[in-house]
């Protein structure tokens, strides 16, 4: 399996001479399991450079799978902007969270009025079939991919991904259930630890993963300002992942005012957690162009 960061930002895409490391694209990911299928996990403006490549590749048809955590702006910007859509004989499936008052066909449409966009949804080229999706287990091409609901102010869901003996989890957008992870008088590091019920649910899902993708928009100084906005810290992050054996963890979703200096501190003091924790947990902030290839052939 491979995977390739197209973007790791959060919220609004932020280019500029202090993001070049870490990258300034919104959220995209393209997930390359054994049997050569593109799968893409959210289609933030990142998603435009993998559609530039995925045509300079010259395999046609491009046959993909689009699996979007949910349909804020930085998740789906890039979906107007990815080329494939427009060639005829392409085909793509995409997936999203059930949001029960509207389709996810209905909101992506709605990105591409006429008064937001010059081409319309309907005016793609490709052959697009649209799927709304509840927590649950999927068989999705070849892939056992697992659903479960985010903390965050709409639906969203995270993704744990099963192919070629590997497990990646993908959990973007979530908060913390409660402020403190651990119970009074517990032992950190352990799930059986964890205070609440939610917050031990989200470490139960990402438990046994060899890598973890989880967002960690804000340090804890910045969180007690931002409750309720649907992000987590990268204290969260390492905390649970550690307590859930995770093998590594990627820290994502980046937020628009961390340049490239701060999410190295972040990444230093995310390490450094984990070694108190007892952990041998891998920690380190996704970029632009990371690519992480396993076999466990």
């Amino acid at each position: 399996m491979r995977l390739r960061f197209w973007g790791t930002r959060g919220s609004i895409a932020t280019p500029g001479p202090g993001t070049n490391r870490f990258g300034g694209n919104t959220s995209c990911i393209e997930l390359t399991p054994a049997n050569g299928r593109t799968v893409v996990l959210d289609c933030g403006t990142g998603a435009r450079l993998l559609g530039n490549k995925l045509l300079a590749n010259g395999t046609t048809p491009v046959d993909a799978t689009i699996l979007l955590t949910h349909t804020h702006w930085d998740h789906i910007q890039g979906f107007p902007f990815f080329a494939p859509l427009f060639v005829s004989g392409n085909r793509f499936k995409v997936y999203g969270p059930d949001e029960a008052h509207i389709s996810l066909r209905d909101v992506l449409a709605g990105q591409m009025e006429h008064h937001y966009f010059p081409v319309e949804l309907d005016q793609l080229s490709a052959r697009i079939t649209y799927r709304d999706l509840s927590e649950g287990t999927h068989d999705i091409d070849g892939l056992t991919v697992h659903a479960q609901c985010m903390n965050h102010p709409s639906p969203t869901l995270g993704y744990r991904i099963e192919a070629d003996g590997f497990c990646v989890a993908y959990l973007s957008d979530h908060e913390p259930y409660f402020d403190g992870v651990w119970r009074d008088g517990a032992e950190p590091g352990r799930i059986q630890s964890i205070r609440e019920e939610g917050d031990r649910r989200h470490a139960e899902f990402m438990e046994g993963a060899d890598i973890v993708i989880h967002e960690a928009q804000y340090t804890p100084e910045e969180y007690p300002a931002k409750i309720h906005w649907g992000h987590s810290t990268y204290a969260y992050a390492v905390e649970l992942a550690a307590a859930a054996k995770v093998q590594q963890l990627l820290l994502t979703h980046h937020d628009p005012s961390h340049d490239d200096a701060f999410i190295a501190c972040i990444e230093k003091r995310a390490q450094d957690l984990a070694k108190q924790l007892g952990s041998s947990l891998q920690v380190s902030c996704a970029y632009e162009g990371c690519e992480i290839v396993t076999d466990k052939s």
